[in-house]
């Protein structure tokens, strides 16, 4: 199976006038599986009752993009899709924010229209531009090539966000992030994910279940570790599941990694959407406290629930895309995705978030395409 599951879906005008969506969404854990139904379920029964959702207040202002927003391509895109960012960290404690390294990175293009829902991750290891943006006079000091999970490390959600917006040519200014156990706790709710186990996941997946928690939590994976012992379709719990998102190290690496994450993400949409209202308020109180988001629960959320039954996710993919990626060691930087052209990388995202709208690549992508290239050919790649 490739790196990349696209949908056939066909282009198609967009007419004017569509409603304008807020951003919803969640994450998950070292890979952000989850939490979009979960969430949406519950603000469309939402009560008056605090939800436990850790608040990250994120000034629009701070939030820094190539493209201006009154730009008439970025309006079309705004008023057609709700664009979201998952982040899903290697947390097990509750912190949320910076410090640590964003395992999963998955952009949401949401169709406000039709609920078409498309779903690209970017590569954990993919070599791109993570300075803090404006910090320098000197253009060239708000250039560091790095892996593009330490944007989050530094920065946190913001720095992350302006990652992808400066590298990519994007305008998102929303997110979610989930930790470890905010993952776990809503595959547990939605009554675990079908996942078709292969041979050589086997060992990898109960690797995983073993190491996820240190010596002092070695209660939390005596309750929690039950092995995988055979292939074929079967129900993985959350402990499991999240092992499973994790595997890295088989045919396919870590591109193989962010399809198995993809994959289980589209499983709990599914499992989501037939989950008994009685069991809405334990999700809340469980899973709520795992999450963090700039999003307002009655303003940008709740507006979205109404339409929550159409959503449905018709392609997902992975960026760098296909053949116009490679990879290497690139010095003390470790071993890198690197985007062979970051300018056509940037043009096929467009293509595949947002369909039918054209694009044009910003000069600070076509510059940051050169030094990329510059870079790696320091090291022969």
């Amino acid at each position: 199976m490739s790196d990349k599951t696209r949908g056939n879906g066909k282009r198609r005008k967009k007419k004017g006038g569509n409603k304008v969506f807020r951003n919803i969404i969640i994450g998950v854990e070292a890979l952000v599986l989850v939490a979009v139904i979960v969430v949406l379920i519950y603000a469309f029964r939402a009560t008056d009752e605090e939800t436990g959702v850790q608040k990250y207040d994120l000034p629009e202002n701070e939030i820094v993009t190539n493209v201006k927003e009154d730009d008439p391509i970025v309006e079309e895109i705004k008023k057609t899709y709700t664009t979201l960012a998952f982040f899903g960290v290697d947390a097990r404690n509750g912190t949320l924010e910076k410090g640590t390294r964003t395992d999963t990175i998955i952009i949401c293009a949401i169709d406000n229209e039709t609920g078409e829902t498309r779903l690209c991750s970017v590569y954990r290891d993919t070599l791109l531009n993570i300075a803090e943006p404006g910090k320098y006079d000197d253009p060239e000091k708000n250039i560091s090539l790095q892996k593009c999970n330490a944007a989050y490390a530094y920065g946190g959600p913001g720095r992350a966000l302006n990652m992808l917006n400066q590298n990519l040519d994007l305008y998102i200014t929303q997110f979610v992030t989930v930790g470890f156990d905010g993952v776990m706790k809503t595959i547990d709710a939605v009554g675990g994910v079908d996942i078709d186990i292969q041979q050589n996941e086997i060992q990898a997946l109960n690797d995983y279940q073993r190491s996820m928690y240190s010596t002092e939590t070695q209660a939390v994976l005596t309750d929690n570790y039950t092995p995988v012992t055979a292939t074929g379709l079967q129900t993985l719990s959350g402990y499991q599941a999240l092992a499973y998102c994790r595997i890295r190290y088989t045919a396919g690496s870590d591109f193989k990694r962010t399809e198995r994450q993809r994959d289980v993400l589209t499983q709990i949409v599914a499992k989501s959407k037939k989950v008994d209202p009685v069991q809405i308020s334990k999700i809340c109180t469980d899973v709520f406290p795992y999450i963090a988001t700039n999003m307002d629960l009655d303003k940008e959320i709740i507006p979205l629930a109404s339409d929550a039954a159409k959503y449905n996710i018709v392609a997902s993919d992975g960026f760098p895309f296909g053949e116009n990626k490679t990879t290497g060691l690139l010095g003390n930087k470790g071993d890198c995705v690197i985007p062979v052209d970051l300018v056509s990388n940037v043009k096929e995202l467009h293509e595949f978030l947002y369909p039918g709208i054209e694009y044009t690549p910003s000069a600070t992508v076509e510059d940051l395409s050169q030094k990329i290239k510059a870079e790696a050919a320091k090291y022969g790649k």
